[in-house]
């Protein structure tokens, strides 16, 4: 509990840019139908406050910690992918989908293997097999096996931070906590763009997406940080 209260209290004030900048975003509400780098830069100013969120945490520790120099990496190919959707109408909806898929990859490869809780991956793909199926009717050209590629790649993503938790077990932490959430809200900001793109509008679609989007990505950015916590507590002890 003391390190948990700890590590809580000390990244909080490292969040602050975080939430100004995506509070800038949702205040400015820049009209999606005149695309331009200065929306691209105020879309993407949130995830770059999460990159300097980690990097305040150190060099070292990034090396040293491969999860979070994954996750890191997969916040940078995120602001591309970002970039890249602004200009989805133009065509570059494809390059968004795979520099996101990417960042799933990057992100399943920091949650790691261990442990495996198979049941978790049984109940993944059961849903992720229920949302292509959905999808599918809709869907024709390239985007039908693309988006069937994507959707196993955020489902293997959601598997590894769900498997994470170990509640069961009662050796969960709040970062892994952290972490199952934050990919659970990364696929219902994916989804409802998969909905509203290709199904039928969503309402309030774009603010559904956004406000999922940056907290899952703020969350699953903190994952990334509890080594370093639980070694600055014992130090501080």
């Amino acid at each position: 509990f003391n390190v948990s209260f700890f590590q809580v209290k000390s990244e909080g004030p490292k969040l602050v840019p975080f939430f100004k900048a995506t509070c800038v975003y949702f205040v400015l509400w820049l009209p999606t139908s005149s695309p331009s780098w200065f929306s691209a830069l105020i879309k993407c100013l949130p995830i770059f406050c999460l990159w300097v969120f980690l990097l305040a945490h150190g060099i070292n520790f990034l090396v040293s910690h491969r999860s979070a120099s994954r996750i890191l990496a997969g916040l940078i190919f995120s602001a591309v992918g970002d970039a890249f959707l602004i200009w989805q109408e133009q065509g570059y909806f494809i390059h968004g989908l795979l520099m996101f898929a990417i960042t799933h990859i990057l992100y399943s490869s920091a949650f790691g293997m261990k442990p495996l809780d198979l049941k978790a991956g049984l109940l993944m793909g059961l849903v992720c097999s229920s949302c292509y199926a959905f999808l599918y009717s809709y869907l024709s050209g390239p985007f039908t096996y693309l988006v069937a590629v994507y959707i196993a790649l955020i489902g293997f993503m959601g598997w590894r931070a769900v498997a994470g938790m170990q509640l069961c077990n009662d050796l969960w932490t709040w970062t892994k906590l952290s972490a199952c959430i934050g990919a659970m809200l990364f696929m219902v900001s994916d989804l409802t763009i998969a909905l509203n793109k290709f199904c039928f509008p969503v309402p309030y679609s774009r603010f559904i997406i956004m406000a999922t989007y940056y907290a899952a990505q703020m969350l699953i950015a903190l994952s990334a940080v509890e080594s370093r916590d639980e070694d600055d507590f014992r130090k501080r002890s």
